[in-house]
């Protein structure tokens, strides 16, 4: 009863609904940035290495072994660099992408927290807190007059 209990309040507190949507929202945001890597930065980077296929290079160790009959006796041994190399590169690609959308998300995050910007609607929370920190200012100075 203590985990029904313990589960309840975890849902009711809004725990439970700001992982969903954190969830839903991470799983568009992936399919936004696979589509930008793979639709819009990976084909002109394909143009450029016209014809060389990362995926096929590797480092043979020991060659295929075969009988006399043609069958194989001995698999082929090799480091795959070029998977490797290939899921790096697109590592660093979904990387650089993901830290120039956030970046720019930054922006407008600081754009809508400055109180002096009046382009951009200031929540109600930062109105408060800087009128709250004006008030207080002015009450210091005040109080260092009196003295």
């Amino acid at each position: 009863m203590k985990l029904l209990k313990e589960f309840k309040e975890f849902a009711v507190k809004g725990n439970m609904m700001d992982m969903a949507i954190g969830i839903i929202i991470g799983a568009a945001f992936n399919k936004l940035v696979d589509v930008l890597v793979k639709q819009v930065f990976l084909p002109p980077l394909s143009l450029l290495v016209e014809g060389v296929n990362l995926s096929d290079k590797r480092i043979i160790l020991r060659h295929e072994v075969l009988n006399d009959a043609g069958k194989t006796i001995a698999d082929e041994v090799a480091i795959g660099y070029g998977a490797f190399s290939e899921a790096f590169l697109d590592f660093l690609i979904v990387g650089f992408t993901i830290f120039i959308i956030v970046k720019f998300l930054n922006r407008l995050r600081a754009k809508s927290q400055d109180p002096k910007n009046h382009t951009v609607s200031t929540p109600k929370d930062i109105e408060l807190l800087t009128k709250l920190t004006d008030l207080m200012e002015e009450q210091n100075k005040l109080m260092k007059k009196s003295k």
